[in-house]
């Protein structure tokens, strides 16, 4: 994780999400699971082990397993379509576009690992252009858990939920937030009330902007922290709560700043109640070879990185 989100115990969300998975496997005979030869990288060992005739992995083929998740929808199964994010968004967009959003099938497209969790396998392996890609698709839900917690919870209602979702599942460590505030979906949480400024993650920076609060706090300043945790559809209201109640606003995100939460955020500031901004992500590059907290340094994705913009954007303190 990156620098600056405290000595807490570190998690990763994956094994939450199979976890859950397998449970409402076993409770549910609908349910199934759909891989690209990545039985070990999303989790799914056990769901293979203990249900191996509901787990289809078709190798690498993307393109083929978005389509084959279709198919299973339109047989009344609910298929969770697990691949790393980075060849399930840019390998088969045109798919998940035309087979699963266009068509309104009921899929649980889940990119595992997404963002900087790949650092070290640099540029080909990042996904940084998924939130992107998927929130421009109409019709499909697209949902980044913050932690374990909210991975689960995120898994129960994507189930429930008829219809195509986009599953955000993060692979670097992070802590479990407190208090725990329940997932709903369309929503943002409110972390921590404040009505100087009001900081957004979404995803592993949700732990980066609840400790740059506390770093301004320490300051004298107020730092409302919304967790937004569906980038598609937008909790517009929150956003907009926060533009006249705190008049400033940073965006953070694992992700490129060109069309992900910072921009889903901008465009509803510029149209209904213009305040500054500032968006910390993946400056319009790509990103080097490294692990993921270097990467989150470099960037600066980080509680310090998040004070600096926020106190940029306040000018000088009295």
């Amino acid at each position: 994780m990156s620098a600056g989100t405290g000595e807490r115990a570190l998690h990763d969300c994956r094994a939450a999400f199979s976890a859950t998975l397998l449970e409402l496997a076993r409770e549910d005979e609908r349910v199934v699971a759909v891989c690209n030869d990545s039985v070990g990288s999303s989790g799914l060992g056990e769901f293979a082990a203990e249900l191996p005739d509901r787990l289809i992995n078709v190798g690498i083929a993307e393109q083929t397993m978005v389509g084959v998740g279709a198919g299973l929808a339109g047989g009344g199964r609910v298929p969770f379509v697990c691949a790393a994010a980075p060849f399930l968004t840019g390998r088969a967009l045109e798919q998940i576009k035309a087979d699963v959003a266009y068509s309104r099938a009921n899929v649980k497209l889940c990119g595992m690992s997404p963002g900087l969790a790949y650092g070290p396998l640099g540029p080909t392996h990042h996904s940084i252009e998924d939130l992107a890609w998927t929130r421009a698709l109409a019709d499909l839900t697209v949902v980044v858990p913050a932690d374990p917690a909210e991975t689960a919870e995120a898994v129960r209602w994507a189930l429930a939920h008829d219809g195509p979702v986009f599953l955000r599942v993060g692979r670097t460590p992070v802590p479990e937030l407190a208090p725990h505030v329940p997932f709903t979906p369309g929503r943002a949480a409110v972390l921590r009330q404040g009505a100087d400024i009001t900081l957004i993650g979404t995803g592993t920076t949700v732990a980066v902007v609840l400790a740059a609060a506390e770093r301004l706090a320490a300051r004298g300043i107020g730092a409302r922290v919304l967790n937004m945790s569906t980038v598609s559809p937008l909790d517009e209201r929150a956003v907009l709560d926060a533009a006249e109640e705190t008049g400033r606003i940073v965006t953070v995100e694992e992700h490129t700043v060109r069309g992900g939460l910072g921009g889903a955020v901008a465009e509803t500031v510029v149209t209904h109640r213009p305040v500054p901004m500032r968006i910390l992500g993946v400056p319009g590059v790509f990103a080097p070879t490294g692990s993921p907290r270097f990467l989150f340094e470099h960037f600066g994705l980080t509680a310090a990185g998040a004070e600096r913009a926020a106190l940029e954007l306040l000018g000088p303190v009295t």
